[in-house]
């Protein structure tokens, strides 16, 4: 689907969650398959480039996307709550909640791309969710963040990681042998924490696109 049509699906939403109300880009192509929600990392915001791209490419691939704002402007300022994943994790599902209502994602299966912190606060929620998120992506996650909610992970999870941040493959890989769900680490080669080498962040792209499409097909979202 060219931008020029894409612009067409898209809005600008505000999602009460809760105390507070968050700003979002909700993007729905037509005859959408499924719709993923993406989980930002610490620092960013749902104006991250690199979300962007992903979601981006998800749409053309007839996937409906949700980027939004996990704190405000005033709760980032205080450094605790960025790293706070509890907290992050309820606001994804209040965000959740509110999706589900929404006519234009009605009987859709949904799925989470986490990054960095964000990874954590999907998984934490997928755990908290149950059967009601069909599949979540990680890039260059921090899952050992939601350590104590890993084994209750339902949803299929992707964990891509680059292959020179050693540190979180080694992080990603002791989480996996906590998670009883499908599972699989996918390591880019040559690939920094930000992926911002040449033809990573499209592999990313590809890898997320191919993971929810087969992940999508049985699956429907629960209200």
């Amino acid at each position: 689907m060219a931008s020029s049509d894409m612009d067409d699906h898209v809005e600008e939403v505000e999602v009460n969650a809760g105390r507070v109300r968050l700003g979002g880009q909700f993007a729905v192509p037509a005859h959408a398959t499924g719709v993923v929600v993406f989980v930002h990392g610490s620092g960013s915001s749902r104006q991250s480039p690199r979300n962007r791209y992903v979601a981006s490419a998800l749409n053309r691939a007839g996937l409906a996307t949700l980027l939004f704002d996990l704190l405000t402007r005033e709760e980032e300022v205080n450094r605790r709550n960025v790293f706070d994943i509890e907290l992050l994790a309820a606001r994804l599902m209040r965000v959740t909640d509110w999706l589900v209502e929404q006519p234009r994602a009605t009987g859709l299966p949904m799925g989470y791309f986490g990054a960095s912190t964000g990874a954590a606060a999907a998984l934490w929620a997928t755990a908290e969710l149950g059967d009601q998120v069909n599949a979540v992506v990680s890039r260059g996650g921090r899952p050992d963040l939601a350590a104590p909610k890993l084994p209750a992970v339902r949803a299929a999870t992707l964990l891509i990681v680059g292959g020179d941040d050693k540190v979180v493959i080694d992080l990603n890989r002791a989480a996996q042998v906590r998670m009883r769900c499908e599972n699989r680490l996918q390591i880019v080669p040559g690939a920094g924490h930000l992926f911002e080498e040449p033809g990573a962040l499209e592999t990313v792209a590809e890898l997320a696109r191919d993971w929810f499409a087969g992940h999508f097909v049985h699956g429907t979202v629960r209200p």
